[in-house]
């Protein structure tokens, strides 16, 4: 009993020690996505400027791909629980995947929430001749024309896909009220509308809202709310369809499970110095990013709402793998 308790006494001291010296050598940023994608530059833009708010320690973004992100999920998950491995999460590593795979080597709760970075406000668009005007329109003609109209996804497991099949459930269309094609990137998606190959599309911001500008796509609403690039498009509630406002891209940041509640801590005080920072604000803007830190308890739980929303889609299209 007494070499029980000692061996807890010394855990707790050693867990203290390592979250008062942390941190102590560089930390590692697991992008589970490729260069260049929201998740690589979210992450890249919290490493440079999180950077001087922890004693200008060097935080190293490693872009571990594959699997629809979750080979770097996992090793995350994998590591030690130290501080010195985590996870710029995203949407589909904790939330359409988690809900999609029955055989994921890893459950969405597994990790430790430190924050929430951003939202990426999502779209639902037509080509600028599309004669279809407004959602309603569109939605009129899939209803009087069931599998006459496609749209176009990143594959079955997207987030392009599956906010499409959630407009159409919320109109109270099947699956099947019209086609998605499936493209490689979520850069095809939106290339798809533009050459005319499908009617519609769902998809990122930062890819659409070039193309709206330059009169070649109309946004016909845009999820959660309002955003300055695209002020004539409504919101989703102003369209008609509010529960799409739970249709967003966004991004946190996770640590393995079991992290030391005083490294939470430290990144939680990081976090407050970003919220203030001009430079990480400015970078976040320029990649289309819509501020969104949250405490530990409150990312769990949006994260938790975000499983479970799709966790129902999936179990209403039947795709779960």
């Amino acid at each position: 009993m007494k070499s029980t308790i000692l061996a807890a006494a010394l855990a707790l001291a050693s867990t203290a020690a390592l979250a008062q010296g942390y941190p102590t050598r560089p930390i590692q940023f697991v992008i589970p996505f490729g260069a260049g994608g929201d998740s690589d530059l979210s992450g890249r833009n919290v490493a440079q400027s999180a950077s001087k708010y922890l004693n200008n320690t060097p935080i190293v973004s490693v872009n571990r791909v594959g699997a629809s992100g979750a080979i770097g999920a996992t090793f995350v998950r994998n590591a030690a629980p130290d501080g010195y491995t985590l996870l710029v999460a995203r949407i589909a590593t904790h939330a359409i995947l988690p809900a999609l795979e029955s055989k994921l080597p890893y459950k969405w709760n597994e990790f430790t929430m430190i924050s929430m970075i951003e939202l990426n406000p999502y779209v639902c668009f037509v080509k600028s001749d599309s004669p279809h005007k407004t959602a309603a329109d569109l939605i009129g003609m899939i209803r009087r024309n069931p599998g006459k109209l496609n749209f176009s996804t990143a594959g079955v497991a997207t987030s392009q896909n599956m906010a499409a099949q959630y407009w159409m459930t919320l109109a109270g269309l099947t699956k099947d009220h019209a086609v998605g094609i499936h493209y490689k990137s979520g850069g095809e998606v939106t290339t798809a509308v533009l050459g005319g190959q499908v009617d519609f599309a769902c998809n990122n911001a930062p890819t659409v809202i070039p193309q709206t500008k330059a009169g070649r796509l109309r946004t016909l609403f845009v999820s959660p709310v309002r955003i300055p690039d695209l002020p004539d498009a409504p919101s989703a509630r102003e369209a008609g369809y509010p529960d799409m406002e739970k249709i967003v891209g966004w991004t946190a940041l996770m640590g393995p499970g079991k992290l030391p509640k005083a490294i939470v801590s430290r990144w939680s005080e990081v976090f407050a110095q970003l919220a203030k920072d001009p430079d990480w604000q400015a970078g976040n803007a320029r990649i289309g990013g819509v501020v969104a830190i949250r405490s530990p308890a409150e990312t769990e739980q949006y994260v938790r709402e975000q499983y479970e929303l799709y966790d129902k889609l999936v179990t209403a299209l039947g795709i779960r793998q």
